[in-house]
């Protein structure tokens, strides 16, 4: 009989419907900051000057001086990879990436997403000095893309939304080895190594079970520092700080645990039970679940936000509009979003389901499929975010910017549209035709 897992009976674990709000919910904050930024941008309120600003940190006779875009984009957002990495350990160990069949399908879906637009983007591009920020085309933003499904309503059934959140983790996987392999031009190789030494320490302290939250930290800190210096995007620190947290089921014997000094404290109620209480419960979750509680509000409602506020700001004025939409810049960014992303995705899952190395959902459809493809181009954060990283002339950024913010809107639009008109049509993308068992209730591990 088949053993079904989460993902092919289409169900949202506890913790991947918390991700979905909170990615949801911070949409509406994501794409206020960047009309506040486009406002701001076109009118005479110091937009470029502002975001230059030089702010000092000096340690005696060191020093490490950055302008507020660069605090916001090489300091905070290392914040924001950090709960992606701790995202990707928790699916890969309780979610909706744990098992080869599980993943395999949004796994070759978000390959084909990542490689078709940057194909799509040099055949607008190569040969010429943009060519390098291929990356702009490869990323999806899950935030807004869980903005507008929620938009989209019972058309998008919790099968895709499950589908498209696999995916989104992949694709984010693929968008941070792009930063750090493609988008480092210098390194200083004892900085780097450094920090590959913090790393390992770590690494040996996870594996023995010590986990000290402070010291974690200032160890992050260092390493950042470290990876700063280097010359390689410290955006890899986050991911990989995060990865290091250990993320499990509740415990039986912590539950026991709890649940004993539990009435403990309700027989006798002093401070010192409710301390013991309180670190029993504590103890019963995953580190990784109780920073994710911490740590996501602040990264989706705070620091995504303030990085699209430093960042989408571009003048829309007459001239600037007519240069980019005759520049192959702009166009193979809208192309590759627009076409190319929801192409790569789609031919993607149909070799997955055609080589039978992954499955779907069986009642989900190719309409809704489609849809969700479609979706998936909408590319901003880390889009915007590469862009600082490949290009150095500001006509060309502000040529890149008008191209993600019309292939995103676009890539929006058409999604939706797909959603409405075929949302419900296609036939079954997975019809296996074996046995399925019921859901099975949750337990705790053992």
């Amino acid at each position: 009989m088949a053993v079904t897992t989460l993902s092919e009976r289409g169900e949202l674990s506890r913790a991947a419907r918390q991700f979905l709000r909170t990615e949801s919910g911070s949409a509406v904050m994501l794409i206020s900051a960047a009309v506040i930024a486009l406002l701001w941008a076109n009118l005479p309120l110091g937009y470029e000057t502002f975001w230059h600003t030089q702010l000092a940190m000096n340690l005696g006779e060191w020093s490490l001086s950055l302008d507020l875009r660069h605090w916001v984009n090489d300091g905070l957002m290392v914040l924001f990879f950090f709960s992606v990495g701790l995202e990707i350990a928790r699916e890969m160990t309780l979610g909706e990436l744990r098992g080869f069949r599980a993943v395999a399908a949004p796994a070759a879906a978000a390959v084909g997403g990542l490689v078709i637009p940057a194909l799509v983007f040099l055949a607008f591009n190569a040969g010429t000095v943009a060519q390098n920020a291929w990356g702009i085309t490869i990323s999806t933003d899950t935030a807004v893309l869980l903005g507008v499904l929620a938009l989209v309503g019972p058309r998008c059934p919790d099968q895709l939304r499950v589908f498209l959140l696999a995916l989104a983790i992949v694709d984010d996987i693929g968008a941070v080895i792009a930063i750090a392999v493609f988008y480092t031009e210098q390194v200083d190789v004892l900085a780097l190594f450094l920090a590959i030494l913090l790393f390992a320490a770590l690494l040996g302290l996870r594996f023995v079970r010590f986990w000290r939250t402070p010291f974690y930290a200032v160890i992050g800190v260092v390493m950042w520092v470290a990876v700063l210096a280097s010359g390689v995007h410290p955006s890899v620190v986050g991911v990989a700080l995060g990865l290091l947290v250990n993320a499990y089921a509740p415990r039986r014997q912590d539950m026991k645990r709890a649940l004993i000094v539990g009435k403990t404290f309700i027989l006798d109620p002093t401070p010192e039970r409710a301390l013991a209480a309180q670190a029993a419960v504590t103890e019963a979750v995953s580190p990784n679940e109780r920073l994710q509680l911490k740590i996501q509000p602040w990264s989706s409602y705070v620091i995504v936000p303030l990085f699209v506020l430093a960042n989408a700001g571009v003048v829309l004025d007459r001239e600037t509009l007519t240069a980019a939409f005759a520049s192959p810049l702009t166009w193979g960014i809208i192309v590759g979003l627009v076409l190319g992303k929801p192409i790569g995705v789609t031919l993607g899952t149909w070799v997955a389901l055609r080589t039978g190395i992954g499955r779907v959902p069986d009642t989900l459809r190719w309409g809704q499929l489609f849809g969700g493809a479609g979706l998936s181009g909408i590319g901003f954060t880390v889009a915007l975010f590469v862009t600082e990283l490949a290009l150095d002339d500001e006509l060309l950024i502000s040529e890149a910017k008008i191209g993600i913010l019309t292939g995103s809107v676009l890539a929006a639009l058409v999604g939706w549209l797909v959603f409405r008109v075929a949302g419900e049509r296609g036939g079954q993308c997975s019809p296996s035709g074996l046995p399925t068992l019921p859901p099975r209730p949750w337990r705790p591990v053992d």
